[in-house]
């Protein structure tokens, strides 16, 4: 864990999505920049999908993020959103990929039980825990905005053997795991 690593964090969504970029050097963590990507005023869906596309190439372009964590979606009862939620977080994972950037996932139980020892946490919990632990001057406006954070800094505990379930290093990567979703 004595390299130097930029870490892009992502909570997807159609509505918000959070981004946080964390530089990691040796055993220290320095936010780079945290935000969110306002969409609600957008109201064709494949529009939000291509601004959110267009918002990630342009902060790996403007950071080199060496890796993408990415919040996985949860298993909820409106299979509606469940689509939703699933293509903008497709769209996170293709920017990443056009950009040869590899990408960790990790589960929402994963990434609050890093952050704050419970992974029944509430959002305002791990916020306040982020607050603390990366000595933030101020705490951003949109809790997607700490859950992104979030989704960074769990990778960064992770080390240099993150326990994910799933990482793609490009295009030949995703493809060789999903061949079985592949339509010929």
């Amino acid at each position: 864990m004595n390299k130097e690593r930029i870490i892009l964090g992502i909570d997807p969504g159609t509505t918000i999505m959070g981004y946080g970029l964390v530089k990691q050097e040796k055993k220290q963590l320095q936010i780079l920049t945290v935000g969110v990507l306002k969409l609600d005023k957008i109201t064709d869906p494949y529009l939000k999908l291509q601004r959110i596309f267009t918002t990630l190439i342009r902060l790996i372009d403007e950071y080199h993020p060496d890796e993408l964590a990415i919040e996985a979606p949860f298993f909820g009862k409106n299979v509606q959103s469940m689509l939703k939620l699933g293509r903008a977080q497709g769209v996170a994972i293709a920017a990443a990929l056009s950009r040869n950037i590899p990408i960790f996932e990790y589960s929402p139980r994963k990434i609050k039980q890093s952050i704050t020892g419970k992974g029944a946490a509430s959002k305002e919990q791990v916020a306040e825990m982020l607050y603390r632990l990366l000595d933030m001057k101020e705490m951003p406006k949109y809790l997607d905005a700490t859950d992104a954070l979030a989704v960074a800094v769990c990778h960064f505990f992770q080390g240099d053997t993150p326990k994910t379930d799933t990482k793609y290093g490009g295009w030949a990567s995703f493809l060789s795991k999903n061949e079985d979703r592949i339509i010929r």
